[in-house]
């Protein structure tokens, strides 16, 4: 799907708040509303808009433990690839779940409330999996961290 300048620029400012109003977002724009909620519409039906979400304050629901999971495995069949990834998405304390290359096959996000949550959750997940190696890092301070793409928009 070609986008032109004006998808580009209402998906950037979804980005940084999806609950605008499409009277605010069209005029944003320079739109007038049924333009722009048609566009709205197209991006939403071709998947470059896959939902909206609220995001959560983690630390004010007591969720404040930010682990990144390595694994290595000696498993590199499909039917064990799909298994694995029914399991481990399975788990909500898994955020962010990637297929990697370089030394470890596979980095996950885990997000628990204190080193004992993180505890429970890695005598679970190592029951549930075959693994060669897992190494845990917690993550002592979140610098920067953005679900917003770097998008190429024009200057406005």
């Amino acid at each position: 799907m070609n986008l032109d300048d004006i998808d580009l620029h209402l998906i950037a400012i979804l980005q940084v708040d999806a609950s605008i109003a499409v009277d605010e977002l069209a005029r944003r724009v320079g739109l007038t509303k049924t333009p722009c909620w048609r566009r709205l519409q197209r991006l939403e039906k071709s998947g470059i808009i896959k939902g909206k979400v609220a995001l959560l304050n983690a630390q004010m629901l007591d969720l404040s433990v930010s682990v990144f999971v390595q694994v290595k495995t000696s498993h590199h069949s499909r039917d064990w690839l799909e298994n694995f990834s029914k399991v481990v998405s399975a788990f909500p304390e898994v955020v962010d779940f990637y297929r990697m290359s370089g030394e470890y096959d596979y980095l996950l996000r885990v997000i628990v409330k204190d080193i004992a949550a993180y505890d429970d959750f890695y005598k679970r997940f190592i029951e549930a999996t075959s693994l060669t190696d897992v190494t845990s890092s917690f993550a002592m301070e979140e610098i920067k961290r953005s679900t917003q793409l770097p998008l190429p928009i024009p200057d406005s």
